[in-house]
């Protein structure tokens, strides 16, 4: 009989041990899940129309970078994709992604990007370990991107510039990394 006690406390005690060890895997699992990575791509708006003197919209030129952010950006994550869309109120802005907002299916959500602060908490906030689109303007680019812990070291964009976007990764844990791909028709500044 004492035998079997000892046995039964035995398989008790790993019976407990099992179940413990499985909550802390699951709880580690959760807890490293809910702190994914953060990704927001900041591009500034394609060419405008010069013709238009107030809130110009997308040159024909313009309209073709558009195109082909959309074809850059719509599958940036062979899992999920883009999550969010977030323009400024002018034409332009909106123009830009409207190719990728069809594709997606995502409204684009209009925004003021003269909140810094306000943009950068709600996209932590509300878009913690997903991916994000900003479409804004050359001002307020490097603004956005050092609020997020980027590189301070944008370089300055040209009048005419609008071949660069800028990935930044947010990871729960380390450093922030800030990349710069060029996309669409090459920017040559003026010589």
């Amino acid at each position: 009989m004492n035998d079997d006690n000892r046995r039964k406390r035995r398989r008790r005690r790993r019976i407990i041990a099992s179940a413990v060890f499985l909550i802390i895997a699951l709880s580690l699992a959760w807890f490293f899940e809910s702190q994914a990575t953060t990704t927001v791509v900041f591009v500034r708006y394609a060419e405008i129309n010069l013709d238009e003197d107030e809130n110009p919209g997308l040159s024909s030129a313009g309209r073709l970078r558009a195109e082909e952010l959309a074809r850059i950006v719509g599958d940036i994550d062979v899992v999920a994709g883009i999550d969010a869309i977030f323009a400024t109120q002018y034409r332009a802005t909106q123009e830009t992604v409207e190719p990728l907002s069809k594709r997606l299916q995502l409204p684009v959500q209009v925004v003021d990007t003269g909140n810094v602060r306000g943009l950068t908490d709600l996209i932590l906030r509300e878009y913690k370990g997903r991916i994000v689109l900003v479409v804004t303007d050359r001002e307020a680019m490097p603004l956005l991107i050092e609020n997020f812990h980027g590189s301070k070291k944008v370089p300055e964009m040209g009048e005419a510039e609008h071949d660069n976007l800028y990935i930044v990764s947010i990871p729960w844990y380390g450093r922030v990394k800030t990349l710069r791909v060029k996309f669409g028709t090459h920017y040559v500044p003026d010589a």
